[in-house]
């Protein structure tokens, strides 16, 4: 499958002896096995996340009501991804990328392990460590698969994003059938705990690929200067120190809510990316053609940030529209409602490869459409996937067993995949290409942090489904889904004079 994709191209650069991965470079089978056990966990993990969440005590659970639970999901979600910004920091100026996939990835397997443990209090603690640990390990592995394309061309840089890629959904694929099966039949921590079994396979696979990687990766690009990691220490205490005192504070008056988290991390999910934006423009070692570049990047993820907080809502309204109001029995057996997350990954996984040999084949023609065109098309895919789930709302809502076929799940799965393949694999490439040497980390953790704002914001956007019902709620998102993809279009000149030389 690989090599049909770039047979007429071989890798101008292959760490690891020359040794190569159906014509890519060899260190890419071992990114890709590291990712695609990382992923098990965590679409696993995800997959009962907000069924555990809603579950009566009795049945394992911690029994939160639906609107808090869909919150506490968007917002840990959020968190993850914001976390990828410190992630990319300390890989770029302290550790370098080979380090801290490592170390991020013993993390997130402890923080799964936490999560066996049938406690409540030990389930928020997993969540954080989880969290730590993904905001060093996401950026940086994807960092680390751009280091291996040092020199090839964008279409052939596309096509191992892609392949990549595959490597996520391959995980998401597997995950939920069995953590989902666990979880929903036999026991909730259970299936946390196989989550982590997963991620520490994933440590095992990367320590013993890493002598294909060559050099990429083992030192940070940019090192700081023993007065810069000081000065960063003492901020990142200052503002650590700021938040544990007003939850404290908070906690005391006993005025503490998760609504005040819910209410705070929109807030951050948008000021965090703008002060990262202010620092690099600042930043005297920029150019005049970086600096565009940059410019370029922040369109692309103003558009994601809308595309991920749509398409995002499948782990935790669409995952619970899945449980109450959508009909699973097969032959007299209901399956499990996290089964359904494993669809968007068997779409991928069937699709993704068709993309990319779509996108090679375009190239050599020199018909490809260029990155603007694709986040337009993103746009306009995940928006007619809500106006579909408002028709199932509707649906639902007038059956007399107020569920609906799967099919209508199918059919929005279907087209969000669509949307995803025109923006997330091509956003990662771009967001390498983009990306000046010095911000190479701390870009790529920009563009996962486009995600956690979506995410972030989540937790204001889900509150109106209950009030506004599923079929006006999902249709108000479909619509302005499709009006940002009409208003990237228009600003589509623009942006590509600001990303200069890269298509």
């Amino acid at each position: 499958m690989a090599s049909s994709l770039t047979r007429d191209a071989q890798p101008q650069e292959t760490p690891g002896g020359g040794k190569t991965f159906f014509g890519h470079p060899r260190g890419l089978a071992t990114l890709f096995m590291t990712e695609m056990w990382e992923r098990f966990s965590w679409y696993g993990m995800r997959g009962i996340l907000v069924l555990y969440l809603t579950a009566a005590v009795t049945d394992g659970g911690i029994g939160m009501a639906e609107s808090t639970a869909v919150a506490l999901y968007g917002i840990y979600n959020a968190l993850v991804y914001m976390l990828a910004m410190p992630g990319g920091w300390i890989a770029d100026r302290l550790w370098g990328a080979r380090r801290a996939v490592l170390v991020g990835g013993v993390v997130i397997a402890a923080g799964h392990y936490i999560l066996a443990i049938p406690a409540e209090w030990t389930f928020y603690v997993g969540l954080l460590v989880i969290a730590l640990g993904t905001g060093l390990l996401k950026p940086n592995i994807s960092t680390m698969v751009g280091g291996l394309y040092r020199g090839s061309d964008g279409a052939r840089r596309d096509a191992g994003f892609t392949i990549f890629y595959m490597a996520i959904n391959l995980g998401a694929l597997v995950a939920p059938l069995v953590v989902g099966t666990l979880g929903e039949k036999v026991n909730w921590h259970l299936g946390f705990g196989v989550a982590g079994v997963g991620m520490t396979l994933a440590v095992v696979q990367y320590a013993l690929g890493g002598r294909h990687l060559g050099d990429v990766g083992r030192v940070p690009p940019t090192p700081a200067s023993p007065e810069e990691r000081g000065r960063m220490l003492r901020k990142a205490g200052l503002w650590l120190g700021v938040a544990a005192a007003a939850i404290a504070v908070d906690v005391a008056l006993g005025t503490f809510t998760l609504e005040h988290v819910v209410n705070v991390m929109p807030v951050l999910g948008i000021a965090i990316p703008v002060v990262y934006f202010a620092v690099m423009f600042r930043s005297p070692g920029l150019g005049d053609e970086d600096r565009s570049k940059v410019r370029a990047f922040m369109w692309f993820f103003v558009t994601s940030v809308l595309f991920w907080m749509i398409y995002d809502q499948s782990g935790s309204l669409l995952n619970i529209f899945a449980a109450d109001k959508t009909e699973r029995t097969v032959g007299g057996w209901e399956f499990p409602a996290s089964w359904l997350q494993s669809v968007n990954p068997v779409y991928i996984v069937v699709l993704a490869p068709l993309f990319a040999s779509l996108w090679v084949a375009l190239a050599r023609r020199g018909r490809e459409p260029g990155t603007v065109t694709k986040f337009a098309l993103a746009m306009l895919l995940i928006g007619g996937s809500f106006g579909l789930m408002g028709l199932a709302g509707a649906a639902a809502a007038s059956s007399d067993t107020g569920k609906v076929t799967v099919f209508w799940l199918l059919g929005v799965y279907l087209v969000q995949t669509l949307g995803e393949l025109c923006l997330s694999p091509v956003g990662l490439s771009l967001s390498t290409k983009l990306a000046p040497a010095r911000f190479a980390s701390q870009i790529m953790g920009l563009w996962f942090m486009a995600t956690a704002t979506g995410n972030a914001l989540n937790g204001w956007a889900t509150k109106l489904n209950e009030p506004m019902g599923d079929a006006a709620y999902y249709t108000l998102w479909g619509v302005l889904a499709v009006l940002g993809g009409g208003a990237f279009m228009v600003g589509s000149r623009k942006v590509r004079a600001l990303m200069g030389d890269v298509k």
